[in-house]
C-alpha cells in the first residue's frame, strides 16, 4: 500500500488491488471507495500514517457496487460512527439484498478482465448503506459535494463534484491509463457510460480523481477533448 498526497487535504491510497481516496476536512475524514474485501488493514495503516485514528473516518462514499470499490466498506463501517453512502440503485447490491447485474463485456474487455485477475477478486461482504443518494444531493464534504448520477458502468454509479475545491471524483466512468483519459470499461451499458462521460466532461473542474489511474490535472480541458474524440 502507498499513500500519495495530491493536495494537503486529499490523498490517494494505492491498495493491493485498485485505489481509494481520503479527504480531510479539519480532521474529519471521508473515504471515497474502499478497495477489495481485504483492504481494511491497508486503509487503517494509511489513516495512521497520516496521523489519524480509524475513528476519525466519519463517512464512506461508494461510487458503485463493484467489489474493488465497495469491498472494504463493511469493515470500515465498524470503526466508529461511520455513515456509508451510495446511490439508491446500487444500495441493494451493496447491502447484499440482490445480485449484481454483470457487465456486458466485449471480446477485448473479456481478455482484459481476465488479465487483470478481476475474476479472482473476493466478493464484497454485505455492507449497510445509511444514506441512499440521488442525483443533485449535496454531501457535507469539501465545502459541499454535489452528487452526479452517472449510470452506465453500473445503474447507480455516481461522481462527486466539489466546486469550491475544483475537484471531481469520477468513479469508474472515467479511467486514466498509459497517459490516455477514456471512458471506463466493464460496463452494464456502454452507451449510457458514454453519455455519463460527456456529462462529467462538461463540469468545470481543475482535477479529476478517477477510479483507476492517476488523477487528471486540467480536468475540464482534458475530459472535453476526450469526449469530443468519442465515436
Amino acid at each position: 500500500m502507498q499513500t500519495v498526497e495530491i493536495r494537503p487535504e486529499l490523498h490517494v491510497l494505492l491498495l493491493e488491488f485498485g485505489q481509494a481516496y481520503l479527504w480531510n476536512d479539519a480532521g474529519a475524514l471521508t473515504l471515497i471507495d474502499s478497495g477489495i474485501a481485504t483492504s481494511g488493514g491497508e486503509i487503517a495503516a494509511a489513516v495512521g500514517v497520516l496521523g489519524f485514528r480509524r475513528s476519525d473516518v466519519e463517512r464512506v462514499v461508494l461510487t458503485h457496487f463493484h467489489e474493488d470499490h465497495c469491498g472494504g466498506a463493511a469493515e470500515v463501517s465498524g470503526w466508529g460512527d461511520v455513515t456509508v453512502m451510495a446511490h439508491r440503485l446500487d444500495a441493494p447490491v451493496i447491502r447484499g439484498e440482490r445480485s449484481a447485474p454483470p457487465p456486458l463485456l466485449t471480446d477485448e474487455e473479456r481478455a482484459l478482465h481476465h488479465a487483470l485477475g478481476a475474476h479472482l477478486l473476493p466478493p464484497a461482504p454485505p455492507c449497510r448503506v445509511d444514506r441512499e443518494l440521488e442525483d443533485g444531493d449535496v454531501i457535507d464534504l469539501g465545502g459541499g459535494a454535489r452528487v452526479i448520477h452517472t449510470p452506465g458502468h453500473t445503474d447507480g454509479s455516481i461522481a462527486l463534484h466539489l466546486p469550491h475545491a475544483g475537484v471531481l471524483f469520477t468513479g469508474d466512468t472515467v479511467a486514466h491509463a498509459a497517459g490516455q483519459v477514456m471512458p471506463g470499461v466493464f460496463n452494464v451499458d456502454r452507451a449510457e457510460t458514454l453519455r455519463s462521460f460527456r456529462r462529467l466532461a462538461a463540469i468545470d473542474a481543475s482535477l479529476a480523481c478517477v477510479g483507476h489511474g492517476d488523477p487528471v490535472p486540467d480536468a475540464h480541458t482534458t475530459l472535453t477533448a476526450a469526449a469530443a474524440a468519442l465515436l
